[in-house]
């Protein structure tokens, strides 16, 4: 396993080459990323929405801070030997020098990647304007570039998640952010064959989609043969296992009986996934 982060740069770096899509899950604290790492993935990358529940707030913009989400990334960078890249909302700020700022201090987390996006936290305009979203992840790989190691940029292009289903605008913007630097593009919300292919086709760089909502029909296979490179599924794991948490709780209170813990790991297993100290 790579020790030092050049190391681990090197290695993530390489994932995104090929051959093949990869699937980078999204741990949301140290133990989920220990135990993802035991059962042989070779990349993770944070959830802001994980995070958030966690904490016990709603996964909203401004409600997790920029030292919360870096103290929470480097728990994680702690705890495992594998690469980690982070979800690093809109970099914390709407300046472009705030999110060079946030790249900065993502490297010093012990990350290798991380994802600016292009949203705001104006629920009236909810994306930012072109040229500005632009200019930020230029900033951010300006950032990154000042690093000893090779900082895996992603550029997100929010507008299927804010209900703005314009392909030739998210297109766009992805084609911008390639051009300003980013590594890898993301437009988190695509739903659709057509629509995934055609923004695969539309750049050279590396595409992320996410996968794990409720219309995700999607085989790794299936979206490797239209072109993806890199698959996440943001906070799909987390409400996985709250679920299974709510089930079990609703079970004691409801019905007075304890069979949940029938599916749950053993004690001995959990224990084994995680470290002496």
């Amino acid at each position: 396993m790579p020790t030092t982060q050049a190391e681990k740069a090197r290695q993530f770096e390489q994932l995104h080459k090929g051959p093949g899509a990869f699937v980078i899950p999204n741990p949301w604290d140290a133990g989920s990323a220990r135990i993802l790492q035991a059962l042989g993935f070779k990349a993770l990358t944070t959830t802001s929405a994980g995070l958030a529940f966690t904490l016990g707030r709603r996964d909203a913009r401004g409600a997790i801070t920029r030292e919360e989400t870096l103290a929470n990334c480097r728990a994680i960078v702690e705890a495992t030997d594998l690469p980690v890249a982070a979800d690093l909302e809109n970099g914390y700020g709407d300046s472009p020098k705030v999110c060079a700022e946030t790249i900065r201090l993502a490297g010093e987390a012990g990350l290798v990647g991380g994802s600016i996006e292009d949203s705001t936290d104006n629920p009236a305009k909810p994306v930012y304007d072109y040229q500005h979203a632009v200019d930020r992840v230029a900033a951010a790989a300006e950032a990154a570039r000042r690093l000893p190691f090779h900082f895996m940029l992603v550029g997100r292009a929010e507008n299927y998640l804010h209900g703005r289903r314009d392909l030739d605008d998210t297109v766009r913007r992805l084609q911008g952010f390639e051009a300003a630097g980013a590594d890898v593009l993301y437009a988190p919300g695509l739903t659709s064959a057509e629509d995934i292919r055609a923004v695969c086709a539309s750049v050279r760089k590396p595409v992320n989609v996410v996968m794990g909502l409720k219309s995700s029909p999607f085989t790794v296979a299936q979206l490797e043969s239209l072109g993806v490179r890199r698959i996440s599924v943001g906070s799909a794991l987390n409400r996985t296992a709250l679920g299974a948490f709510i089930a079990g709780a609703r079970e004691l209170i409801e019905h007075g009986t304890f069979k949940f813990a029938d599916d749950a790991i053993s004690f001995a297993d959990a224990n084994a996934f995680m470290k002496e100290r």
